[in-house]
């Protein structure tokens, strides 16, 4: 048998597997054994809905553990996919605030073990819960009856409306330590403070908390937020030496800092902590002043590499910007250097003073293309490429870090990224990381806040008619439509496919070692009525948010955007494979080698009422 014991495979998230039993020579067997539907539906007396089912399972003992889009838990047979015991914290009670714009999601859930006792340790928005393994029952002896509250201890009041979590805990040793979201639509001057907190795993008592701002002007960094603004305002662990790698967000309000002057510490770094009192080590920011939405929200991947014939135990960070930071993992220090360059600070927003230079790592090179000039409009054909151009003008253009502006600047990569929340995978026995990555552009554009939207207080947001990615032709009178909407319906990018990559990075040697389009692209976008009967590339490329799953049967597992589920020969990044799912793929996969010495590949599915887990195996 071999488990999946955490949502990244390993604490490390190194999203590799032994299971080696399926390979290119019999991928093609794979067949869907089963499903299991969570069957959750909007709630019109909370007015909540279901988001995308985004966890990843866990598996131990023949049992797969996964948490739902509404932060229930359910046990499932790892053979069959039956149904074992589900709990359910009721987190749509407290209505939709809080929620993501899309609905209720979430990621994934840890597991503690101490000889026969094991607790399932969920963090449901503003609650930790510890569950009985076996039974789904709320431990007794942990917090109130099973769960203890999150909010308290911050310095001041937060509210559950402000305050969510959507990564799974960290275990270690008898701590369970959770980090924090604060909705991405809130914007104020005090909003919630990101904290990492770390509890006992047996009482529920807190044992420490790391403030991602400065809490007092002695506080390490309070110098980098001028004026006292710090008042405003999925982990990885070296279990061996008791180190936490704790990614970090963009500050508030994520488009303006009139407010935050300075470059903002801890603000879109790396901090590398120690566990078992949450003291600081080390830390690196990647993004001086963020007004990019660059945030590091993707688990660090930590990882052991041979550069130059010597050995490192390094962290590696894939980032929304389309690089990889690379570290030691003890000392914090580069492994390639990391360049200070001067970048553009010319701008026309009233309030904000841009922070004059950016990190640039001179190994490995970008792994998703950066900026935007003309030399990028969509040429699919020569009235797309004129009507692209025509759009294009009328935004700011310049490379990565152009600020923001009033009329709205064009960045890539997106504020999605480049690499998103799915992060990469990384194969211990070629040096090789794995990353997904997607190509497009965001409309940054800010604007003078009217006080309409009670979640927002800071002067200017994004909150506008081009706070939105642009498209060709999305539908009139939205948000981000342009400005030739009404004469053609249906997206199409403004740029250049491919839209998304599947690449491969030699972390031994810092260099890309291949780089492929990922997905067909839209159904929209190939049946668009300017694209009809035009000769398209077989690759437009597949946006999305998921990442890889490398295994020991020397393939690459990858799903999110298609109703596919892939396989890549990992050498090459070829194609090998690919499985129909019942809805689009939403999730990172897994997959384990169950007690009847099976493997399976596991994977979720949909989005809302449509949505399953979707287990594939070669026939028995």
């Amino acid at each position: 048998m071999i488990e999946w014991p955490f949502v990244g495979s390993e604490q490390a998230h190194t999203k590799y597997s032994d299971a080696d039993d399926i390979t290119a020579a019999n991928v093609a067997e794979m067949e869907i054994v089963w499903q299991w539907e969570p069957n959750e539906m909007p709630l019109q007396e909370y007015g909540t809905r279901p988001g995308a089912f985004q966890a990843t399972p866990i598996m131990i003992d023949n049992v797969l553990y996964i948490s739902t889009m509404y932060t229930r838990v359910a046990a499932l047979d790892a053979e069959t996919g039956a149904e074992l015991w589900t709990f359910d914290p009721k987190a749509y009670e407290g209505g939709s605030r809080g929620a993501g714009p899309g609905g209720f999601k979430h990621r994934g859930i840890a597991h503690w073990q101490d000889g026969d006792d094991a607790r399932i340790l969920l963090n449901s928005r503003d609650r930790l819960y510890s569950l009985d393994a076996a039974t789904g029952t709320p431990d007794p002896e942990f917090g109130n009856e099973g769960s203890i509250l999150l909010t308290e201890g911050h310095g001041r009041p937060v509210t559950r409306f402000d305050f969510d979590q959507t990564s799974p805990p960290v275990v270690f040793e008898d701590l369970v330590i959770v980090g924090s979201r604060v909705p991405d639509r809130v914007q104020r001057k005090f909003d919630p403070p990101g904290t990492v907190q770390a509890f006992d795993v047996h009482t529920g008592e807190r044992r420490w908390v790391f403030f991602t701002i400065p809490q007092s002007n002695d506080d390490f960094g309070a110098d980098t937020w001028e004026d006292e603004s710090w008042r405003y305002g999925l982990m990885s662990l070296d279990a061996e030496r008791g180190l936490l790698y704790v990614p970090t967000s963009t500050p508030s309000g994520d488009y303006w800092g009139g407010h935050r002057l300075g470059a903002n510490l801890f603000a879109e770094s790396l901090v590398c902590l120690d566990a078992r009192t949450g003291e600081r080590q080390w830390h690196f920011q990647a993004v001086h002043h963020g007004v990019w939405d660059y945030d590091f929200n993707s688990a660090p991947n930590l990882v052991t590499i041979n550069v130059d014939g010597r050995e490192i135990d390094a962290v590696a960070e894939v980032s929304k910007q389309g690089f990889t930071y690379v570290f030691d993992r003890v000392t914090g220090e580069p492994v390639w250097p990391i360049e200070e360059r001067p970048v553009d600070t010319e701008t026309d927003v009233p309030g904000e003073v841009l922070y004059p230079t950016q990190p640039f790592p001179t190994k490995p090179p970008p792994f998703s293309e950066q900026g935007v000039s003309l030399d990028d409009a969509n040429d699919l054909t020569p009235e797309i490429h004129a009507l692209a151009v025509e759009e294009m003008q009328q935004f700011r253009l310049g490379p990565l870090f152009t600020p923001p502006s009033l009329r709205g600047t064009l960045m890539r990569p997106t504020t999605s990224g480049g690499a998103d929340w799915g992060g990469a995978a990384f194969d211990p026995e070629t040096g090789l990381l794995y990353v997904r990555t997607s190509e497009g552009t965001t409309t940054n554009q800010v604007c003078l806040n009217t006080g309409d939207d009670p979640d927002v207080d800071v002067e200017y947001s994004n909150n506008c008619p081009h706070g939105a990615a642009a498209m060709l032709f999305q539908l009139a009178n939205r948000p981000g439509a342009s400005r030739i909407a009404q004469r053609k319906l249906g997206p199409i990018p403004i740029i250049k496919p491919p839209y998304a990559y599947l690449v491969a990075i030699d972390l031994n040697a810092g260099e890309i070692a291949w780089k492929v389009p990922f997905g067909e692209g839209s159904r929209i976008i190939r049946n668009h009525p300017l694209l009809r009967g035009v000769d398209l590339p077989d690759r437009l490329g597949t946006p999305g948010n998921p990442g890889p799953l490398v295994t020991k049967g020397d393939l690459l597992f990858l799903g999110g955007g298609d109703p596919y589920l892939y396989a890549f020969d990992k050498a090459t990044g070829a194609e090998v494979w690919r499985g129909a799912t019942p809805h689009r793929t939403s999730a990172n996969p897994m997959t384990y080698r169950s007690r009847s010495g099976r493997q399976f590949v596991v994977i979720a599915t949909g989005a809302g009422p449509d949505a399953a887990l979707v287990a594939f195996a070669r026939p028995e």
